[in-house]
């Protein structure tokens, strides 16, 4: 059987060996809108709970935008033209308007990622400026959550008169969906900030998982948190499985976001009728499998349609390696699974332990393997005889361990699809 796996820029093909009963579950996606245009121009004029943007920037100064970085396929140059001619339309000078590339505690943009991020026009007419979480003294103390959670937001968006949010609803691994309020906290937080919201407390509540949030303590705490910033006002897209734009979603934050995350969980979810003995997944090519550290994304998602013991067998390019510093030295030190949870069970929480911790409560019940090409041999050693050299190498030793009949799900879009057990409890 011939299946194409998202990986990288190029995708990887793969054949796979008769014996087990496959299924491949595509990343369905919405039908790609004939017009997006005309339907970006309907959202940000006829707004879900609020003004029309062009009208909330009359009598503002300033502008502040956060957009999504390289790590996530945002259709900026699409999006934000809508948005910075309303801006203008409404009083407010390009001089006053800043895009703030929403890194949380990945790395910077790069100039060339820049341009790819906004386009060369905006770049070059307007004020893009990487989020740095580290730089403390750039960020704003905005007092505290309920449950105490310390609240430091970039003062350049702070400051700004007019408060929006720009970027894309998909699953995530600990917040149920992307989007909205994310990319003010993490997107746009200090590390101060960043590593209390990743902390275990949040990471291991069954309900901070894929395509969940209702009861999701983690996605009410943003919610807060961007509330704090006076998030005013947002502009989602949903994407098909080509990336066009197939939806979008535009107004009050809280309103909008539900409304997207309604529309990407009806299309998205993917229904079993019992659990599969392993699964074959991605994480989704460029630019999610980047690195390692995202590659875990592919992983969190294929948990929730296993066996107990079952198998997952993971595919990501990771050209740029495992991640940040902090990440690659987790790796060099990682012994097992268990003992990583234990150890940072109530230690102070270091800059991305929470990638591990997920990738960890996946281990620990499940087997993980990998094919990780771009990830170097001094990270590999760890998670020892599942981590392979090629991608035939890699299926037909999950096939030899799942033995004959085996029942194996296919995933080439990896966390692009959201995938459920029947009779299992469904959240949104």
């Amino acid at each position: 059987m011939h299946v194409d796996l998202a990986f990288g820029r190029t995708g990887l093909p793969i054949e796979l060996p008769e014996g087990p009963v496959y299924r491949v579950l595509e990343a369905r996606g919405a039908t790609p809108l004939a017009d997006p245009a005309a339907a970006l121009n309907d959202a940000l004029d006829h707004p879900i709970g609020c003004a029309p943007l062009a009208e909330m920037a009359r009598g503002c100064a300033s502008a502040a935008i956060s957009v999504c970085d390289i790590t996530r396929p945002a259709p900026n140059r699409q999006t934000l033209p809508h948005i910075l001619k309303r801006l203008e339309g409404g009083g407010i000078p390009s001089s006053g308007i800043r895009i703030l590339i929403a890194t949380g505690l990945h790395r910077a943009a790069t100039e060339a990622e820049i341009l790819e991020i906004v386009g060369p026009e905006i770049a070059a007419k307007y004020a893009v400026l990487n989020h740095d979480a580290r730089a403390f003294a750039e960020h704003r103390h905005l007092g505290s959550t309920k449950s105490g959670i310390p609240v430091y937001i970039d003062e350049r968006f702070v400051s700004a008169d007019l408060h929006i949010t720009l970027g894309f609803i998909e699953p995530h691994l600990m917040l149920g969906f992307s989007g909205g309020r994310k990319l003010i906290a993490p997107g746009l937080a200090a590390q101060e900030t960043i590593k209390v919201i990743h902390s275990p407390k949040y990471m291991r509540h069954a309900r901070s998982v894929e395509g969940s949030i209702q009861n999701n303590p983690l996605h009410y705490e943003l919610v807060e948190i961007a509330s704090m910033a006076r998030h005013d006002f947002m502009l989602d897209v949903a994407l098909a499985r080509d990336r066009q734009i197939a939806g979008v979603f535009a107004g009050e934050p809280v309103a909008a976001h539900r409304a997207g995350v309604e529309f990407v969980s009806n299309t998205l979810l993917e229904l079993l009728d019992e659990p599969v003995d392993a699964v074959i997944t991605t994480a989704a090519g460029y630019p999610l499998d980047l690195t390692f550290y995202q590659t875990v994304k592919g992983i969190t998602a294929a948990q929730h349609i296993l066996k107990p013991g079952g198998k997952i067998l993971v595919f990501g390019a990771c050209t740029e390696g495992p991640g940040a510093p902090e990440f690659q030295e987790m790796l060099r030190s990682f012994g097992s699974y268990s003992a990583f949870l234990d150890t940072i069970r109530d230690r102070e929480v270091i800059v991305d332990q929470w990638q591990m911790e997920k990738l960890a409560l996946v281990g620990e019940r499940f087997e993980v393997m990998f094919y990780t090409p771009g990830l170097p041999a001094e990270f590999r050693g760890c998670f020892g005889t599942n981590m392979f050299g090629s991608p035939e190498e890699a299926v037909a030793d999950l096939v030899r361990r799942c033995g004959p009949g085996a029942r194996i799900a296919v995933i080439p879009e990896g966390p692009y699809v959201l995938a459920k057990v029947r009779e299992a409890e469904l959240v949104g």
